[in-house]
């Protein structure tokens, strides 16, 4: 028998076993290239799926988020501005005439107080000598 060597053997193609000859032979500096990242959103069959689920309801207009239309959201508030008005009216007609009176004499305070703070801006944004001059022509009109 003539010795002919070994024998070589068939290369077997695999799926995914597609590198270029780049990753299979180091560089002459002894680097080896980078490989691509790793990405789970395209592996993932569960993702894919509810994707493409997600992507068709929209495409029928089915909404499965529970996300409102303007309208739905517009009806709601309109429902709670209403909701909180009846509420405060019970409060009104639930309240003694104490609680009324009490209240009317607050809020009217409160006006007064206002008027005064915004006298008081009107009085500093004119000079002193026109509000002595103010003053002075008073006294002489009541004389």
């Amino acid at each position: 028998m003539i010795d002919q060597g070994p024998i070589p053997l068939p290369v077997l193609a695999t799926r995914g076993m597609n590198l270029p000859p780049s990753h299979m032979n180091p560089e002459p500096e002894g680097l080896i290239l980078p490989k691509k990242p790793h990405n789970p959103c395209i592996d993932s069959n569960d993702r894919q799926n509810l994707h493409r689920e997600l992507m068709f309801n929209q495409k029928i207009g089915k909404n499965v988020l529970n996300q409102k239309s303007e309208l739905q959201r517009a009806l709601e508030k309109h429902k709670d501005h209403q909701l909180k008005k009846e509420i405060e009216r019970e409060k009104l007609e639930s309240k003694t005439p104490f609680e009324k009176v009490i209240e009317e004499r607050a809020k009217r305070l409160e006006t007064l107080e206002c008027q005064d703070q915004g006298d008081s801006i009107r009085d500093k944004d004119t000079p002193e000598f026109l509000q002595v001059h103010a003053k002075l022509r008073a006294k002489m009109e009541s004389k």
